[in-house]
């Protein structure tokens, strides 16, 4: 076979068509040549680098941080140490993210503590809790 077809890449890399011409208008995936048919005649460098996108995203890393990596990848001076700065600096910001989300638990937690759920719902604390602004918004509003 000379090439697979869009259906084949698809199915190959575990990902859908229209996955595939996104990734395409983002730039991420080089459109192949066309059969005379009009197909798009991709290679198996398309399944590995779709598999590489997928699993970046697995990862957590964003579209243009996969963008960032396969630029890296491609280029023949880079070192794997540039490439391990930024996974350093995505797990700082996994990290950041994590702490940030056990605030928000807390948070949700003690408004949850505060309801008696028997209560009727024009009493609701956490309701309340809700419509009011924090220290920080009504100082910068008013």
């Amino acid at each position: 076979m000379d090439g697979m077809t869009i259906g084949q890449v698809a199915r190959a890399a575990g990902v859908g068509v229209e996955t595939i011409r996104f990734y395409e208008r983002r730039g991420l995936l080089d459109e192949p040549p066309r059969r005379a048919s009009g197909y798009r005649q991709y290679s198996d460098g398309a399944v590995r680098q779709l598999r590489f996108i997928r699993r970046a995203k697995e990862l957590g890393f964003s579209l243009r941080e996969i963008a960032e990596l396969l630029e890296l990848r491609a280029e023949t001076p880079t070192q794997c140490e540039d490439v391990r700065r930024r996974l350093e600096a995505k797990i700082t910001d996994i990290e950041n993210r994590i702490a940030d989300l056990h605030h928000i638990k807390r948070a949700l937690a003690e408004l949850a503590a505060t309801c008696a759920a028997q209560d009727p719902i024009g009493a609701c604390p956490i309701l309340e809790a809700l419509e009011k602004t924090s220290g920080k918004e009504s100082s910068a509003v008013g």
